[in-house]
């Protein structure tokens, strides 16, 4: 046995064990009961005791390369009891486990590497028709942003082109396929005309923005402009974008906060809200455009209010400040205000998100 590397493993099966989402504290006893190779790695069983007169407990602790003294992140115990004739076939099903955890982030963080920039998004018309030029002149007029009418054999578009990144609006003749805006509109518990506008529509305008040296906020900033003037369209009945179906003027009407210097949250992000039998629970989406992951909180003591705006306080601080939340942090508005962060498997959501407890 390398009584080095065997060390470190014990010492980071400790630093493991002390967190305070495992035991909170270092194990009252522990020592290596045994070691086996696996996908080429090295690693060690331990077996610990919460308390001195408790019972043994297995955790594994590797994979090791060579002689290293580095880990590759599989360290974890599901802290059943240590038994000598099963701890090897334990400790091998252990190591799957993470493995496939540290997998699933693994494509998680690919998916969302790709779901970053993505600004695109539909404007719900209730016929086939539109006026780009009318959409250049409100650009023009509302952002001060010069916009061009192109036609050619596939329609027409209107392109936006800065230093960094280009925008095109085109018409797609036709419903959005799969039903998306229908159920999308399920979620506006803000408007009760939602669902019937998303199932009347009959075209739609497709608004997208591209350029992957942009800033995001940037970007983000642009893909509103283009969506709010496309509001003003005489046919718009819906906007279909974040995970719902908002109405046009409100979508319109909330731009405008970026007249002051202000981000448009709530036209980039849809706050859902839905009660079940332990309180209100609500959700972000949105997040995923800017490198960030969705939050949530779960049966919550408030009003449905209250827990809309704390999600958009904490949604607002993380895209004004650039901050990534971590899974086992906490987060505050004051010295006394501590709210304990979790990330996990999505409740409200597919993939893993931020729990955030109220």
């Amino acid at each position: 046995m390398n009584e080095i590397q065997m060390r470190a493993a014990c010492e980071a099966m400790t630093a493991w064990l002390s967190h305070p989402q495992e035991l909170g504290r270092a194990p009252a006893k522990i020592e290596c009961a045994g070691e086996f190779d696996l996908y080429d790695m090295h690693y060690y069983i331990f077996r610990y005791k919460k308390t001195s007169m408790g019972k043994w407990l297995i955790g594994v602790c590797g994979g090791y390369e060579g002689d290293g003294t580095e880990h590759c992140g599989h360290v974890f115990s599901e802290m059943e009891p240590y038994e000598e004739d099963t701890a090897l076939e334990k400790a091998v099903a252990l190591v799957e486990t993470v493995r496939r955890f540290w997998m699933e982030r693994a494509s998680e963080a690919e998916e969302q590497k790709e779901n970053t920039g993505a600004f695109a998004g539909f404007v719900l018309l209730s016929e086939p028709e539109w006026n780009p030029q009318d959409l250049v002149t409100d650009l023009r007029m509302t952002w001060g942003i010069d916009g061009e009418v192109n036609e050619d054999s596939e329609g027409t578009v209107v392109f936006v082109q800065t230093d960094d990144m280009m925008a095109a609006v085109s018409l797609m003749p036709g419903p959005i396929p799969d039903g998306e805006a229908e159920q999308n509109a399920e979620t506006n518990y803000m408007w009760p005309e939602a669902v019937e506008a998303a199932k009347a529509h009959k075209a739609h305008l497709l608004v997208a923005v591209l350029g992957t040296d942009a800033d995001l906020l940037e970007k983000g900033k642009l893909f509103v402009k283009l969506m709010a003037c496309c509001c003003n369209q005489k046919r718009a009945s819906g906007v279909n974008t974040s995970g719902t179906v908002f109405q046009p003027e409100f979508y319109r009407d909330f731009s405008m906060m970026m007249k002051e210097d202000t981000l448009p949250l709530f036209n980039w992000i849809w706050f859902g809200l839905y009660r079940r039998e332990g309180g209100i629970c609500g959700y972000t989406y949105g997040m995923t455009a800017f490198g960030m992951d969705e939050m949530e909180v779960l049966d919550a003591d408030a009003q449905p209010e209250e827990v809309r705006d704390f999600l958009a306080s904490l949604a607002g601080y993380v895209l004004e400040e650039g901050v990534t939340l971590q899974d086992g942090e906490t987060i505050g508005f004051s010295a006394e205000d501590k709210h304990a962060i979790t990330r996990s498997e999505g409740i409200s959501l597919p993939g893993s998100t931020l729990k955030i407890t109220f």
